[in-house]
């Protein structure tokens, strides 16, 4: 069984997940990570996902992100205070990086 299987939505070719960007990679592999760790049951996973799912009208690895942020959030693994941090330095970091180059997140701290 893979994780297609089990994620109703993810967008796949060939049975296996398909990414437009890098995050949606990295934000991927994260989810995975922290079940595998042990950090949340897959059935909370879904259960998060699915209630992001149902707010609608954002691409599904935006739903995803939203989840992640949410989850982690919720089980305590990471303040809601240092995901906003993190996203406004992110978001200076972007700013910063000209277009078509890789966003180095220190250049945002």
């Amino acid at each position: 069984m893979s994780v297609c299987d089990i994620t109703p939505g993810l967008p796949q070719a060939e049975g296996e997940p398909v990414f437009e960007a890098p995050w949606q990679a990295q934000a991927f592999a994260m989810v995975l990570a922290l079940h595998e760790a042990g950090c949340f049951a897959w059935t909370e996973w879904a259960q998060t996902l699915g209630g992001e799912i149902a707010r609608g009208g954002k691409p599904y690895y935006e739903h995803w992100l939203d989840a992640l942020e949410r989850i982690v959030a919720e089980k305590g693994i990471a303040s809601s205070a240092l995901l906003e941090a993190r996203r406004a330095a992110w978001a200076r970091a972007a700013a910063l990086t000209p277009h078509g180059q890789p966003i180095d997140l220190a250049k945002g701290l």
